[in-house]
């Protein structure tokens, strides 16, 4: 029998079950092992009936972008689900706007400019999705996430629906975790509350954004966006840089010349491990050189090859 799709063995559920999925096709650095199952959920009710079918203990991984994990070479056994959706939903409600997690992060901030309402532009340089900012309290250029969102909303193993509010979790920089009460859930949708403004002025503050992103990130190669938070007042990328290792390659991965707090994979030839090796490189020498800890943002799972 196939195995890469059995969806048809899972009559209570219509999205695409697939297993030994390899998870490069899905992670922004084009590097990594297989996922035991990988399933893409029709909408929410789906998605509930399929949590309700996983066994209590199965590890669950759920994957937006890909822009802020690495499965390392032998793969996850677990269960991967794709929560990006270029279809979800992202609309007005009265002065807030709701986002379904599975919408990307860019397309929030293009539309909450539209409508004349202002502090989401930020969310333009986020490669992400909602969920995963949620997740880990993405920001750049001086703003968070969560420093505009109202309540979320969050599906537990059992498929049950909740709305939760900010105080239900600890929030701090890159760092969101759930108190006791909201652990085993993850986000579906947040409201974020936004200030009315000038949709011309918001149009442009996004294109400022996006030209900085360009100019300064290397944009053009397979990477995950920054790997390390950076330390209390400095920035990872100088300490990197300053301990020698800008433009060190581990196989085929490498620090990259532009921006030294990002790892690129510029062939799609760098393994998981590579890209790994350069992590724990750059957390040697920094620590070593400059008696800092680094802070890795990216999600490592899996097991080794």
């Amino acid at each position: 029998m196939n195995m890469a799709d059995q969806t048809h063995l899972q009559p209570s559920i219509r999205g695409a079950l697939r297993f030994d999925e390899p998870m490069r096709k899905h992670l922004s650095w084009r590097a990594g092992g297989a996922a035991r199952q990988f399933f893409v959920p029709a909408d929410t009710a789906d998605l509930a009936a399929f949590l309700r079918r996983l066994p209590a203990r199965e590890p669950i991984c759920m994957l937006g972008l890909g822009s802020n994990l690495l499965v390392r070479d032998g793969g996850f056994a677990g269960t991967v689900v794709l929560n990006h959706d270029t279809r979800a939903v992202v609309h007005l409600e009265g002065e807030r706007v709701f986002a379904a997690a599975g919408v990307a992060c860019p397309k929030v901030a293009r539309f909450a400019a539209t409508r004349g309402l202002e502090g989401a532009e930020f969310l333009a340089g986020i490669p992400g999705t909602v969920g995963g900012a949620l997740a880990m309290n993405a920001g750049c250029y001086g703003s968070e996430t969560w420093a505009h969102v109202q309540q979320v909303r969050t599906i537990d193993r059992s498929g049950r629906v909740r709305v939760r509010l900010p105080g239900d979790f600890q929030i701090g920089y890159r760092h969101c975790a759930p108190h006791p009460g909201a652990r085993d859930e993850w986000f579906i949708g947040a409201w974020f509350g936004l200030r009315p403004g000038d949709a011309a002025r918001a149009r442009e503050r996004i294109r400022e954004l996006l030209s900085r992103r360009i100019a300064t990130q290397p944009l053009g190669l397979p990477n995950a966006g920054s790997v390390f938070r950076n330390p209390a007042g400095d920035h990872a990328a100088r300490l990197i840089e300053a301990s020698g290792l800008k433009g060190f390659c581990v196989g085929g991965a490498c620090i990259s010349t532009q921006h030294a707090n990002f790892i690129v994979n510029p062939r799609g030839l760098g393994s998981a491990a590579d890209i790994e090796a350069l992590i724990d490189r750059a957390r040697a020498e920094v620590l070593r050189q400059h008696g800092v800890e680094l802070v890795p943002e990216v999600r490592i799972i899996g097991d080794p090859a």
